[in-house]
């Protein structure tokens, strides 16, 4: 069932939208050489907890998912593309690292999700980063009153493919609200003119993920929670809790 939001459960899911901005500055802020994704997870729970909100990941068990997720945040490094466990590995200069996190305060759902270098970072890797976030903003452009929802995944392949990353249609983006996965399903990829029509009040999140090697193919580590490259390329996401409004699309993860 899809449930449109009132103009004040949209304020109200800003506020978690606000952690999940801060949780990423801070996670950002810390990232360095020699970290470990442990020490990062700390960081978060620090600020969420200092916040008054929960994760939204933390023992959250869907089926794809070997077990209860662990950890507050993903932390998804260099070829792992989503759901990377934080674990004891330290962070290396030149490391891509992404990080997607959900807040839930007073009911309430975010989810984003930011990619950047461990230091300078290699040209190659910010291009692919700055593509994904282009990606994203195209999608989100396209998240407006009468539209379709294949007009957002059609926006964002005409960027991702169009600068020859690899992308998955698989794991897309989704409804969010009371819980932080509703319907409906908000694919990275599709055909313009079909599918749900947008309303006022609709509030999905957009998370197009993109993989350097420009193939499409992915695989399940042995760990039973993150997503990989198949060809082991580098991979960026991102995402943002986006309300559909009458004015035009309103993005709620921001600080």
């Amino acid at each position: 069932m899809i449930t449109l939001k009132t103009a004040g459960e949209i304020d109200a899911m800003r506020e978690a939208g606000r952690v999940v901005a801060n949780v990423h500055a801070a996670v950002k802020e810390r990232a360095a050489a020699g970290v470990s994704l442990l020490q990062l997870d700390e960081v978060a729970r620090e600020v969420m907890h200092a916040a008054g909100a929960r994760s939204s990941f933390l023992g959250y068990h869907p089926s794809f998912g070997a077990m209860p997720y662990p950890g507050v945040v993903c932390t998804s490094v260099n070829g792992v593309m989503l759901h990377g466990l934080p674990t004891p590995y330290r962070l290396r200069e030149g490391d891509v690292l992404s990080v997607d996190f959900g807040a839930h305060v007073d009911g309430w759902h975010a989810d984003g999700a930011v990619t950047f270098t461990i230091g300078p970072g290699r040209a190659e890797d910010l291009k692919l980063i700055r593509v994904a976030e282009e990606t994203l903003a195209a999608g989100i452009a396209a998240a407006v009153p009468g539209g379709r929802m294949g007009d957002i995944g059609h926006a964002m392949s005409l960027v991702g493919r169009g600068a020859g990353y690899g992308m998955q249609n698989d794991f897309g983006g989704h409804g969010i609200g009371r819980a932080m996965h509703e319907s409906p399903f908000v694919p990275n990829e599709a055909r313009p003119g079909r599918g749900l029509r947008l309303r006022p009040g609709l509030v999905i999140a957009i998370e197009p993920s993109l993989m350097a090697g420009g193939d499409d193919e992915y695989v399940m580590a042995e760990d039973g929670w993150s997503v990989c490259s198949g060809d082991g390329s580098r991979s960026a996401h991102v995402e943002h809790t986006v309300a559909i409004t009458a004015d035009g699309p309103v993005v709620l993860t921001l600080p």
